[in-house]
């Protein structure tokens, strides 16, 4: 894919995402690709995670600052949310399987990248201004999630979406806090960073 190509697909993203999602999963690619591709946007969101702690290295709790684990605290968070979302749609009558999931999420984390870049060079011009693009992507971002979901599991509508959405998410935000306790880090380890 061309960079032009990307980048329109980005767009089409936010103004038609039924139609990337529907475009997306006609692809279906092999599971070589889609783990190639779940560890590039890993390595990528790692790389500009890096960039932004050169930039402003105060505020991040120590466990982070260490690009191999945020590699692996990113990983496992997407690996995470596909599986959460896979089977919080299958409990709502949904049909995706597990490859079309981590497809969409991993083109949503392409897209996270765009954003975040484009975050980083915002950074130097106007706190203010990156603060209200990161509401208006957080926006957009549960916009295309609860579509493309839609699409994927075959729902029937937004609102059933929306309740996978966040119902996986919250079953996501558990695992992960579960595996971060049997980790060894704890709340109390992290309150001079909050």
């Amino acid at each position: 894919m061309t960079l032009d190509g990307y980048l329109k697909l980005a767009l089409q993203s936010v103004t038609n995402p039924r139609e990337v999602a529907a475009l997306l999963l006609s692809i279906r690619p092999g599971r070589e690709a889609l783990w190639t591709a779940f560890a590039l946007v890993v390595v990528l969101n790692a790389l500009i995670f890096s960039v932004s702690l050169l930039m402003n290295p105060a505020g991040i709790p120590a466990f982070l600052a260490s690009p191999v684990m945020f590699v692996v605290m990113q990983g496992g968070a997407l690996a995470a949310s596909i599986l959460a979302l896979t089977w919080m749609g299958r409990l709502f009558g949904g049909k995706a399987r597990i490859e079309e999931i981590a497809l969409l999420m991993i083109w949503m984390q392409g897209l996270r990248v765009l954003v975040q870049a484009v975050m980083l060079l915002l950074v130097p011009i106007s706190a203010m201004l990156v603060g209200l693009g990161t509401m208006i992507v957080t926006a957009l971002g549960v916009w295309i999630a609860v579509n493309f979901l839609d699409e994927a599991h075959e729902l029937g509508g937004p609102l059933r979406a929306l309740a996978v959405l966040v119902l996986g998410m919250l079953a996501m935000a558990f695992a992960v806090s579960l595996l971060l306790t049997l980790a060894g880090v704890t709340p109390e380890g992290m309150t001079d960073y909050v």
